[in-house]
Order: structure tokens, then C-alpha cells, then sequence
């Protein structure tokens, strides 16, 4: 038997036009006869986290069984496709009764941030942080922070007592380093396949109708020969994901720059909420399956958010329909807008799920953390707030799974799990003492 097969680096990319593509795992980057454990195609762990602000409606929200196969609760029920991969942990509590600035500051860090209006605020490092110091090593970014809502004008003291800067962000560094979100997806496709410049440098390519696939063309028809037919329908599938969320940047982009009324938001940030959400979620797909980064943070939106929804009927801010006062109309606003926010992740795993990753998809070897820092909006109550988590992080976990945690159970002793479960060498986390069983 003769054995000829070369396997092609993981670190190949396509370069042309100021630009490095990275590429997909292909089969062609697996040497013949190896295991697969000690290849390419071992599984690749990655991680995201993205926080929703002003709670999710408890009565809607907390499933109404537990253990294995248990019932999916009405704002859940979208995403019920993907049970297998599913844990609901429910019961557990943050720290310290209040504000949504402690909403925000204590959701990832698992600790109460310090009291302060002025510069000296003090948090706690992020999930995120710490799980991209055991996986995220490797990779071009070793985390990506991504929001909707441009947080860069808020300054001072944006809660009574608390910082804004516990408001802007929910990564950190370090418990005196908050980390920027970035909110515009041209900048992130940008920073993702290097086309570096100064705004008008940018602005002079876009006014060119080309792809940066383009440019790469002589390279995709030299490598493609060494494919087989397997590889070249995953490479084929790959470029078209990146073209479509390039095309519908640009898209946007016209939109904005044709409309008679000039847009507050800037170039390249789409009018429609929802089209902006969904080419972050595209790009953080993306980002997994090119392995720049292994690691996401995303703040679906801003606490206190003034955003409106006609679309859902929501005609007045969604942070004056969080008080909600138990005024049934505003009640019915606010269930309908959370089921509408896990439809639109669930369009995000479905991506995931049908993304081959090695022996899975990228959907088997990641795990999202789907949450936010209360339960209640109307009291911002810390009891019982929200955690979901998708994926089984190649192995890590296993899904189909309600959780009813221990009374006193703290958001910080569920995240310590999960850090250590990213191989984290932690024994603490914020306020969390103990891990959960997961």
C-alpha cells in the first residue's frame, strides 16, 4: 500500500488585495493515517458569551420541569431544535440588590463591582477573559468584544453610585482594565481579515465594487486542485459566507449613505437593530470557523436601553416597558420581545450547527452562554436571573438538560464550572466558592 497524501498547513491563507483570508479545517489538512487526536481535526473548544439587558420575564422564562427532556418554557420554546445541546440552570443569584450598572458589571465577572461615580472603578476579570487564556492562545484575536449600541459617549456616572464604565462593557481585562465593544461590523470584518487603514483609506474602498475574493481568486483555483470533492464544497460554502455578510455590509452601507436624512449611527452600522445583530452573530460564526479567535463577547444591548420595536409593537423606550409595573400590556411587550431576541440566536446556532468543525459541527465543540444580570426588570431583582448555555463544547458538557440549582446558588459558581471546565486552574470565581455540577 503506498500512502502519498500531504496534509496542507492549518495556517494556510489566501492573501491578494492588501488582505489574508484565513481558511476553514479542510480533510486535506489531515496528514493520512494519523489520529485524529493528535491532528487538525481534534476538536477546537471555543467559547462566546452574550448578555441581554433587563432580564428575561421569569414566568416565561424558568422551564417548568427539570432534569432530562424537560419542558421548554414559552420564551425558550424557538430554540427547542436544539435540546440536545442545551443546559438551563435555573434558581442561582448575583451579587448585590440594584442597579443596572451592576447588572452589567457583575454578569461576567461574578463579582460585586466597586461603588464609585468617578475614574477608580474596580470589577472583577471576565469569564471570557479567563477562558481565552487557556484556549484563545493560538488564535490572531484572543478575544473579540462586539455590541450594538455605541457606549463610547457615555463617561462619568451613568447609574446613581456606579461608573459607566460598569455599564459599556461586560469584558475585562483585568478587575481595572474594562474592554471596548466594538459595535460596527464593518470595523470587525476589517480587523478579522486585515485590511488595515485610516477611515478614508476605508472609505475609498468601498466606493470599489470588489470583494476581497476577488482578489484571492488565483489562489482559490491553485489550491482547489488539491482538493477532493468533500473539501471543495466546505471551501465553496466557507467563501460564500464571507461574500454574503461582505455583500450585506455593503449593502447597509449604501442605504445609509443614499438616505435623505443623514443616520446617527456611523457608516457601516445597519438603521435595522435586528440586521445589525444578525451580521454580528454571521461575523462571530465566521470568526470561529476561519480559528482567528476561539473566544466572543457580545452586548446584545446596552442596560437602560432606549431602543424602540414598532415592528413588535413596542412604541415607547424598552427601558421605561422594563417598568413594567405589572401592567399587563407591557407585561405581554416584554415576553414578546425576549422571544423574539432567542429566535433571532437561534438563527445564530443554526449557522453554528450546520458549519462542519472536524468530526462536528461548530455548534458540538463551542459553548454560548446566553444570560443577563437580573430576572425581574421592574425591581432589577437579582434573584433567579437567567442563564442558558448552548453546545457541548466538544465534550465538556452534555445537553438536554434543566438544572434547579441548591438555594443560595450564585451566577459566579456556575461560571467557575465552566471556566474550569476550559481547563481555568481557578478554585474561585468573584463571589463564587464553589462549582456546580454541570
Amino acid at each position: 500500500m503506498f500512502i502519498t497524501k500531504s496534509a496542507i498547513s492549518r495556517r494556510t491563507v489566501l492573501r491578494g488585495m492588501g488582505a489574508s483570508l484565513a481558511l476553514p479545517l479542510l480533510d486535506a489538512m489531515v496528514p493520512a493515517l494519523t489520529p485524529t487526536a493528535l491532528t487538525a481535526a481534534a476538536p477546537t473548544r471555543r467559547f462566546g458569551a452574550v448578555f441581554v439587558p433587563m432580564g428575561e420575564r421569569p414566568s416565561h422564562w424558568t422551564p417548568a420541569t427539570s432534569g432530562a427532556g424537560f419542558e421548554f418554557s414559552p420564551i425558550l420554546k424557538p430554540i427547542e431544535a436544539f435540546r440536545d445541546s442545551i443546559v438551563v440552570v435555573s434558581n442561582i443569584d448575583r451579587p448585590l440588590q440594584g442597579t443596572h450598572a451592576v447588572s452589567t458589571g457583575t454578569w461576567l465577572t461574578g463579582c460585586a463591582p466597586k461603588r464609585t461615580e468617578a475614574e477608580d472603578f474596580v470589577a472583577g476579570k471576565s469569564l471570557d477573559q479567563i477562558v481565552a487564556e487557556t484556549i484563545g492562545r493560538d488564535t490572531v484575536f484572543p478575544s473579540l468584544e462586539i455590541g450594538t449600541e455605541d457606549f463610547t459617549g457615555y463617561v462619568g456616572a451613568c447609574d446613581v453610585g456606579y461608573s459607566c464604565a460598569y455599564m459599556n462593557t461586560i469584558s475585562w481585562k483585568t478587575p481595572t482594565t474594562p474592554m471596548p465593544m466594538e459595535t460596527n461590523p464593518r470595523v470587525v470584518f476589517e480587523r478579522l481579515f486585515g485590511r488595515p487603514g485610516s477611515t478614508e483609506e476605508r472609505a475609498r474602498r468601498r466606493q470599489q465594487n470588489r470583494s476581497i475574493l476577488d482578489s484571492v481568486k488565483g489562489d482559490v483555483t491553485v489550491l482547489e486542485k488539491g482538493l477532493g470533492g468533500r473539501d471543495k464544497a466546505r471551501l465553496d460554502q466557507y467563501l460564500e459566507h464571507v461574500r454574503e455578510i461582505e455583500q450585506r455590509i455593503q449593502r447597509a452601507e449604501r442605504q445609509a449613505v443614499s438616505d435623505l436624512v443623514l443616520p446617527r449611527a456611523p457608516i457601516g452600522i445597519p438603521d435595522s437593530w435586528e440586521e445589525h445583530a444578525g451580521v454580528m452573530f454571521d461575523l462571530m460564526a465566521l470568526a470561529y470557523e476561519a480559528d482567528v479567535t476561539r473566544v466572543f463577547s457580545f452586548m446584545l444591548n446596552r442596560e437602560a436601553s432606549q431602543l424602540v420595536f414598532p415592528d413588535l409593537g413596542f412604541n415607547e423606550p424598552w427601558h421605561h416597558v422594563s417598568h413594567h409595573g405589572n401592567e399587563p400590556e407591557k407585561l405581554a411587550l416584554l415576553v414578546k420581545l425576549n422571544t423574539w431576541q432567542i429566535g433571532l440566536f437561534g438563527k445564530f446556532l443554526e449557522r453554528m450547527k450546520n458549519t462542519p468543525d472536524g468530526d462536528g459541527s461548530l455548534l458540538d465543540h463551542s459553548v454560548i452562554l446566553w444570560g443577563s444580570g437580573m430576572s425581574d426588570s421592574n425591581t432589577h431583582s437579582p434573584i433567579d436571573v437567567p442563564y442558558l448555555q448552548v453546545g457541548k463544547g466538544g465534550g465538556l458538557f452534555t445537553g438536554n438538560r434543566h438544572i434547579v440549582a441548591p438555594k443560595g446558588t450564585q451566577l459566579a459558581d456556575v461560571m467557575l464550572t465552566v471556566a474550569q471546565k476550559f481547563g481555568a486552574e481557578l478554585d474561585t470565581f468573584g463571589v463564587g466558592k464553589s462549582a456546580l455540577a454541570m
